[in-house]
């Protein structure tokens, strides 16, 4: 698809078809795919789930298994056929010359082995080095993805280590040994904003200091942005729009790639004025394409008797005489009117905020390690105390979403663990309702209390039962919690869930294998809302999804939320939806909440500085936006041994000096209702730039 260079590329992909071979007969799963990567370019593959991209990744890695094979075409690393290779030289190039981040960390991890074990062998294996100086480059390599106490993570063992940590390691493993050619499959997807900033430029400098080629997937549009200057747009196996990555995130010409940028919350996107617009229909499997455009069944712009004939052709979008010219796998692509194509259904009026449904005051959770205080006076050691949550102060009205953000660790999970009642406060008081449930367990709580706080969960597989039907799952939520004891009618509040999360009723039969991953998250928000809630909290439901699945969960909660009038806490550390989602922010750190206040207010300054490092590390995918950057240095510190004063004292770029280490700042009123807890005074702070902004215009996010 690329106009040849003098210049040798290091992979070069032409006309690759893949197939995978079953009882049914063979499944194509990538069709005519082809990419040029030059030494030291960093390009990117988009598209939704199933579309054909980590196919691609493995190909490359001939990693297909016993069922995948290349059925036609050719991939050449510096110049050496892949597909033909022995085993013998494929194991010298993997892992050495060729290195992948896979997205399961612990499909990647070999449980059995140290953290160690698993690194240390990279080097030694391909380029013959010393175990001494093996350990030495890895723990080096483990520093630079920002792993607190390296030494502590090699020898432990991969269940030891959150799934974060688990990312960061396999990134680490595979920056081992300096290769020519890094494959990220969704590198950055558990990872907290800041640490993906971190990783990225440290990728990018690997890239820049070793001439290493990267080919990016990923389904985060901003990423991408941030990261590579090519991009290739898949979709059910097709390459269906490449090119540069400014004109092409500036001016997309296919419909699938307008798509895209529909259902992102882009720093103009409003919930109210503004909301998202999901791409109707699913992708098509491998088996049931249609004739003609693959995308035809969910284009607006479909037209019968032209776009479901032949299979369509690659056609050149521009007159630019550049290596990546502008392609485009669409036959109406000049028809169309850019602006039509994410045209947004109708506004919705802003849901004014009742009464106060719950009060947090002075909130502190804290956990004991070291054994008990009598064990402790018997052996002479003290008992130290984690303090998870210190002073949490805030409230939440009838009807309003409230967003709770901050790096991993910072106590987000904790407070919620509080609310639910599967922990017990240490001291302070939430209030729902006006009664106070801080000391109250889940165990001891009223089924209507039970019922009136509910939670929709990251990951729906691991809080779906897998051998009880969907029907028969919110059902039980219904009549558990006293809805409707009668099984008819409570039958038929489930079928009426299911129409209001849009899936058929008929997935009440259903068991939560023959669902896909955004149906499980609408399983996850109607079973959450079958107790009649007053609080639903939701704890990152659209971080491990599609952007397309994940604008139609997000659109679904707020429908739901304006009918019911539910107030919803919604835990992220992803500022670009929180930006479009929330009415008010809370932003915690190391158990303390640092900044707080109206959305509007806290994403323009003055900015506690640790808000202004979260909005710097946000990708945007808008190349029409200025982003100042700020990588924050070091992690969190120990929960255990927390600073004596400014809890982001450690990893301040505006450190003023001794006062921020020994002195806990007061909260200052930067306007109604936003508070902001720094030493720094609040007329210097309103003096800083903000860190998002329109290139064309003065307007600030």
């Amino acid at each position: 698809m690329l106009d040849a260079t003098s210049e040798t590329p290091l992979l070069e992909i032409t006309d690759l078809c893949i197939s995978y071979f079953t009882r049914a007969g063979e499944i194509p799963a990538v069709v005519d795919f082809s990419l040029r990567l030059m030494p030291g370019e960093s390009v990117g593959l988009v598209g939704e789930s199933g579309c054909g991209k980590s196919t691609v990744a493995l190909a490359i890695m001939q990693y297909l298994g016993s069922n995948g094979g290349i059925v036609s075409g050719s991939i050449k690393f510096k110049g050496k056929e892949l597909t033909s290779a022995s085993a013998k030289e494929l194991q010298a190039i993997r892992g050495s010359d060729i290195a992948m981040v896979y997205q399961e960390p612990m499909a990647a991890l070999n449980p059995s082995l140290t953290i160690a074990s698993q690194l240390v062998e990279v080097p030694m294996i391909h380029e013959g080095i010393s175990k001494q100086a093996a350990w030495k480059r890895a723990c080096q390599l483990l520093s630079d993805v920002q792993l607190p106490d390296p030494e502590r993570v090699m020898n432990a063992y991969p269940h030891q280590i959150s799934g974060g940590q688990q990312q960061r390691v396999i990134i680490a493993m595979a920056l081992l040994s300096n290769p020519s050619l890094l494959l990220m499959d969704e590198p950055t997807t558990a990872l907290d904003v800041t640490v993906e900033a971190g990783i990225v430029e440290l990728v990018a400098g690997l890239s820049e200091k070793y001439g290493t080629a990267i080919l990016y997937i990923s389904h985060n549009l901003g990423l991408i942005l941030e990261t590579c200057s090519r991009v290739s747009v898949m979709y059910s196996g097709e390459v269906v729009e490449e090119g540069e990555i400014v004109p092409l995130f500036a001016h997309p010409r296919h419909p699938y790639t307008h798509g895209l940028f529909g259902c992102i919350p882009l720093p103009h996107a409003d919930k109210n004025e503004r909301p998202l617009v999901p791409i109707r229909g699913q992708l098509p499997l491998p088996h049931e394409r249609p004739g003609g455009c693959n995308f035809g069944p969910r284009c607006d712009h479909f037209q019968p008797g032209l776009c479901d004939q032949a299979q369509v052709p690659v056609q050149k979008a521009d007159d630019a005489q550049s290596i990546a010219p502008h392609m485009v796998r669409c036959l109406r692509w000049q028809d169309i009117d850019a602006t039509d194509v994410q045209a947004a259904e109708a506004s919705a009026s802003p849901l004014p905020p009742g009464e106060i449904v719950l009060r947090v005051k002075n909130l502190k959770k804290y956990y004991s390690v070291g054994g008990s205080s009598l064990g402790a006076l018997v052996s002479g050691q003290s008992v130290r105390e984690v303090k998870a949550n210190e002073a949490l102060s805030f409230t939440a009205r009838r009807g309003e979403t409230v967003a709770i953000v901050g790096e991993s660790g910072c106590g987000k999970s904790t407070f919620a663990k509080v609310l639910m009642g599967l922990e017990t406060a240490t001291s302070g008081d939430i209030e729902l309702n006006g009664i106070g449930i801080q000391n109250q367990a889940v165990q001891d709580r009223t089924p209507a209390q039970l019922g009136s706080l509910q939670m929709v969960f990251q990951n729906p597989n691991d809080t779906l039962n897998p051998s009880h039907t969907i029907g028969g799952q919110i059902m039980r939520v219904i009549q558990k919690f006293g809805v409707e004891t009668d099984k008819h009618k409570a039958r038929e509040l489930m079928l009426k869930l299911l129409d209001t999360v849009k899936l058929p009723r008929d997935f009440a039969l259903r068991k939560p294998r023959q669902l896909s991953g955004g149906q499980k998250q609408r399983i996850g928000i109607a079973r959450a809302f079958a107790g009649n809630p007053a609080v639903v909290i939701a704890d990152e439901p659209v971080s491990a999804l599609d952007v397309s699945v994940a604008a139609a969960v997000t659109e679904l909660l707020m429908e739901i939320q304006r009918e019911h009038k539910t107030t919803l806490l919604f835990i992220s550390h992803d500022l670009s939806v929180v930006r479009y989602l929330s009415d008010r922010v809370v932003v915690m750190y190391l158990g303390k909440i640092v900044e707080s206040g109206k959305t509007s207010d806290v994403f323009a300054p003055p900015y506690h500085p640790y808000t202004e490092a979260l909005l710097s590390a946000v990708p945007v995918a808008d190349p029409s936006i200025k982003k100042r950057h700020i990588v924050l240095e070091g992690t969190i510190p120990s929960a255990l041994d927390p600073p004596k004063g400014c809890p982001f004292a450690s990893r301040c770029p505006r450190h003023m000096g001794p006062i921020c280490d020994t002195e806990m700042p007061e909260a200052m009123q930067a306007a109604d209702g936003h508070l902001i807890a720094c030493h720094i005074d609040l007329m210097d702070l309103q003096k800083v730039e903000p860190v998002i902004e329109r290139i064309e215009q003065t307007t600030t996010v």
